[in-house]
């Protein structure tokens, strides 16, 4: 078995944890390529003596036998893997190392009472779909998201109208500061705080989610994820934010866009003791009022 390892930041408190995560793929005879920065980061801040030099910094070197993705973080953690992991068809750990996350629920503190499960394959696994944006006026690097696609206004107080047609038949007019299109396992993220739906992430939908709309009888609305959405985008000021989970572009109002589902999934690793209804009840505090 080869293992992926990846992260943006750790802190000295975690470090008897990476000691014992590492000594642990060594009793197991488990092969590991990091992250190159990772890696960086655990030799400069953790002072860890790492026995593998094999490192990985996109897509295109990291290579397709690799049997798990460990990702130590949070839940933009495992955004980020996506743009490395894309098409690759590789399992996501997410280990997570703050706070409770809807995508990284393993906590650190926990890890080695399911690294047993996780290397004998006795896990679950949660298939996740993303969306993709495309444009015959700009090339769109990593052009695909597992939250959410967003348009926003950019250097204007001013609202923007983004005119949204589903697979070409007109849907609205959005007079508001932007527009979400968020998969199901968006829905728990941006679009959520602008007032949009929890959708199961078994659901094949996209979620419609206006931010601060300026008619109140805008609402968010859901499609089938088959759908192909038209986006075009009218403002006093000639660009546009895009954002693709948390990658940012700015583009001219000239350029239009249109939303799909992606051609490739991605596949996260889930302990078969931790469900999804779970974690939305920990995270939410759903029941936590005992009247209830």
């Amino acid at each position: 078995m080869k293992v992926a390892i990846y992260g943006l930041k750790v802190s000295l408190d975690q470090r008897d944890s990476f000691v014992q995560f590492f000594e642990e793929l060594g009793q197991r005879n488990i092969k590991y390529t990091i992250e190159k920065d990772f890696r960086s980061i655990l030799r400069n801040e953790l002072a860890l003596d790492l026995k593998s030099e094999e490192t990985f910094t996109s897509y295109e070197d990291l290579q397709d036998s690799i049997d798990l993705f460990f990702t130590f973080g949070g839940d933009g953690t495992i955004l980020n893997a996506a743009t490395l992991i894309q098409d690759k068809n590789i399992p996501i750990v997410g280990v997570n190392t703050g706070r409770l996350g809807f995508l990284a629920t393993i906590n650190i503190e926990y890890l080695f009472e399911s690294l047993g499960n996780i290397f004998t394959g006795n896990y679950k696994i949660s298939s996740r779909s993303l969306i993709e944006v495309d444009s015959e006026d700009v090339e769109i690097e990593h052009p695909f998201a597992l939250n959410e696609i967003t348009v926003t206004r950019r250097e204007t107080t001013s609202m923007i109208t983004v005119e949204v047609y589903v697979n070409g038949e007109f849907l609205n007019s959005y007079w508001a500061d932007g527009l979400i299109v968020s998969t199901p396992t968006g829905s728990t993220g941006y679009s959520l705080s602008c007032g949009g739906p929890i959708v199961h992430p078994e659901n094949n939908t996209f979620i419609i989610t206006a931010i601060a709309p300026h008619n109140l009888n805008v609402r968010p609305y859901m499609i089938s994820d088959d759908s192909v959405l038209d986006l075009k985008i009218i403002s006093r000021v000639d660009e546009y934010f895009l954002s693709l989970d948390a990658r940012n572009l700015p583009l001219s109002t000239n350029v239009k866009l249109q939303l799909k589902k992606a051609g490739f999934r991605l596949y996260i690793v889930e302990p078969r003791d931790k469900t999804y209804l779970m974690t939305l009840r920990d995270k939410m505090f759903w029941g936590s009022d005992k009247r209830n």
